[in-house]
């Protein structure tokens, strides 16, 4: 499996239930002052015990922090399922930057399984575009805790139980989306980084099951992306499913219609067939 960023030693971010939902923590208190780092937890009212870390998209030069990461916590909150929005800091270049928080997001989320009335194996991780690259990086560069680690929140894995990605960046190479390749790896890359987060490429018969959607109509961020995700899944023995979509483009036509609704529902449908959340 790819190997997970360890990040500096710090407290472990622990959270008792909280009064109002949703509710705004910092992954990195007292350490870190650039702008991101923060996960916004919804807790679903209703609770099933599943979790989803999100991941917005934007190329990695922004976070599309509304209709992909907020938007989306509240329709989990309708299905029992607490969301997550991680705000993550922009790589600018450094391209582990990314990857540390959403370990770190993982990690937090895990710890505070108890509190938060999560079951500590169905904590997952989505993401769309740039953040589907975040999202399938998750899953592929993971350890499961260090038990000798200073900093308490580096025992805790950081595997995400399954991942949802929806019109995902997933390779580096020739089929990337060049403004979010530029962004996380610079604009010449070396060859090995290329390869490094080539998540197809870093699949193993240990990366957790995905479900994948990408209209084939989508020319931002090539369908390519999600099939080869898929394939090398597939290859490995790993459980997985690719919806493509007749239409929709990137962003599946603002959000909203028949393929948003699509990807919705398969996804659903999917988490329940991995007996991930209760069957309605």
């Amino acid at each position: 499996m790819g190997a997970c960023v360890l990040a500096t030693a710090g407290p472990i971010v622990m959270a008792t239930e909280p009064g109002q939902s949703p509710h705004k923590l910092s992954l990195w208190p007292g350490q870190r002052t650039a702008q991101g780092g923060v996960i916004t937890v919804y807790h679903a009212p209703h609770r099933n015990g599943a979790a989803i870390v999100i991941c917005p998209g934007g190329g990695y030069g922004t976070v599309v922090a509304e209709p992909e990461g907020h938007g989306i916590a509240r329709w989990l909150n309708q299905h029992g399922i607490t969301g997550i929005v991680l705000e993550y800091e922009l790589p600018r270049g450094r391209s582990f930057v990314p990857l540390r928080d959403v370990q770190r997001a993982l990690r937090t989320t895990r710890a505070n399984a108890t509190q938060w009335k999560l079951d500590g194996q169905r904590i997952g991780v989505m993401g769309f575009s740039a953040g589907g690259h975040l999202a399938s990086s998750a899953g592929t560069h993971f350890d499961r805790g260090d038990s000798q680690a200073a900093d308490p929140l580096l025992r805790v894995s950081c595997r995400p139980d399954f991942m949802i990605l929806i019109y995902p960046v997933i390779t580096m190479g020739t089929q990337t989306h060049s403004g979010s390749r530029r962004n996380l790896l610079g604009i010449q890359p070396a060859a090995e980084m290329i390869e490094l987060f080539s998540n197809e490429r870093r699949v193993t018969k240990q990366t957790p099951p995905a479900f994948l959607a990408h209209a084939r109509d989508d020319t931002v961020v090539v369908p390519e992306n999600s099939r080869k995700f898929h394939t090398a899944l597939q290859a490995c023995g790993v459980a997985s499913e690719y919806l493509e979509l007749p239409s929709g483009g990137h962003g599946l036509n603002g959000y909203r219609g028949p393929m948003w609704d699509a990807w919705q529902t398969g996804s659903l449908h999917w988490l329940m067939a991995q007996q991930l959340i209760p069957k309605n």
